[in-house]
């Protein structure tokens, strides 16, 4: 068993869907134990032709592997977000090989946020925000209070609260990514 100075912890991912538009962001640092690896890491894409945006934490590998396998899904489902979400989330937690993958995933459409996990979670927030990650529950806290007393846009909630957790997440590092839905922002 690694022990905590060897532990990898990386990544924030945030996403906000509202007022006909969505944002997924993401921090890039990956750290092992204390000290920062990388600062550019790029944990969000663009899936289906424009239409969701993904996002993982955890093993670069496994999240990477949950992209393709949720690509597929997403493929055969014709688009539907829900029920692609729903078919990885089954096999991902029956399949013996995918059940060791360490790794969560944020999906954001234009109509809904979900999060994925191992265990076969697929959970819709209340509120349109998905955070997940070492720094996920800074991230939720801070675009929470953003979205109540704020008039930003979706995309500059999602940036600025990913700058507030760099503020205090040692696992959240300062090199930003944002993409938008309908829109290119990267």
């Amino acid at each position: 068993m690694r022990g905590e100075s060897s532990r990898i912890r990386s990544t924030t991912i945030l996403g906000v869907v509202g007022e006909g538009q969505a944002a997924l962001g993401g921090d890039g640092q990956v750290t092992l134990g204390n000290t920062v690896l990388k600062s550019s890491a790029r944990k969000i894409r663009r899936l289906h032709h424009g239409t969701v945006l993904a996002g993982f934490a955890g093993s670069a590998a496994d999240g990477l592997q949950l992209f393709e396998r949720f690509e597929t899904k997403l493929e055969s489902s014709q688009g539907n977000l829900r029920r692609a979400a729903v078919d990885l989330a089954k096999d991902w937690r029956s399949d013996r090989v995918l059940r060791r993958l360490a790794a969560q995933l944020a999906l954001v459409s234009l109509e809904e946020a979900l999060i994925v996990t191992g265990a076969g979670d697929v959970i819709e927030p209340d509120d349109g925000i998905v955070a997940i990650g070492s720094g996920g529950p800074y991230a939720l806290v801070a675009c929470r209070a953003l979205r109540r007393h704020t008039q930003l846009s979706v995309a500059q909630t999602v940036e600025e609260a990913l700058r507030l957790t760099a503020e205090i997440c040692i696992y959240t590092g300062g090199t930003l990514g944002v993409m938008t839905l309908p829109g290119e922002r990267d």
